[in-house]
């Protein structure tokens, strides 16, 4: 169940106009600290991420399910279930499966959420795209900053280029 402030969050970040996979990342960073305060594992950066987005679904965030051929039928199929679940009045969640689940997450390592592995997982998530999509995914995101919040990351910026040279 994903705490409420999340949810808060989520729904600032809809006003605000926000992609529905940014509203989604506050629900994958309520699940990377959970990893890391060790209230479960993952057996994977992914796997950690996954339930993340699919809480974020149910939670009623509009992020699509992924298109044919981007992932397993499987996960698709699941994913799609989630964004139903987020568009119907709820259920109340069965207490064995829950328990099930959180005790089959416990016996997982919790180095899924280490920086080192999120740095691998962000790197290998980002070669996979094109140049001209992370810039374009970098000027939408630059958009939605504000202007504070802009200058404080063109400073940054700066910072990072003159460091690296």
């Amino acid at each position: 169940m994903p705490e409420r402030d999340v949810k808060a969050r989520a729904q600032r970040d809809k006003r605000e106009g926000k992609a529905a996979s940014t509203q989604a990342g506050e629900f994958v960073r309520e699940e990377i600290e959970h990893v890391r305060e060790g209230k479960h594992g993952a057996r994977s950066t992914q796997q950690a991420i996954a339930i993340g987005l699919s809480k974020a679904r149910r939670a009623g965030v509009d992020l699509p399910a992924p298109k044919r051929g981007k992932t397993s039928e499987a996960t698709r199929k699941n994913a799609e279930r989630a964004l139903k679940a987020g568009r119907h009045p709820k259920k109340k969640p069965s207490r064995a499966r829950s328990r099930a689940t959180v005790s089959a997450l416990q016996r997982e390592e919790k180095t899924a959420a280490s920086p080192t592995a999120l740095a691998r997982q962000a790197r290998a998530s980002a070669s996979r795209r094109s140049p001209g999509e992370r810039s374009s995914a970098a000027k939408r995101a630059a958009r939605t900053k504000g202007p504070a919040r802009r200058k404080a990351a063109a400073k940054t910026a700066a910072r990072t280029r003159a460091h690296a040279q």
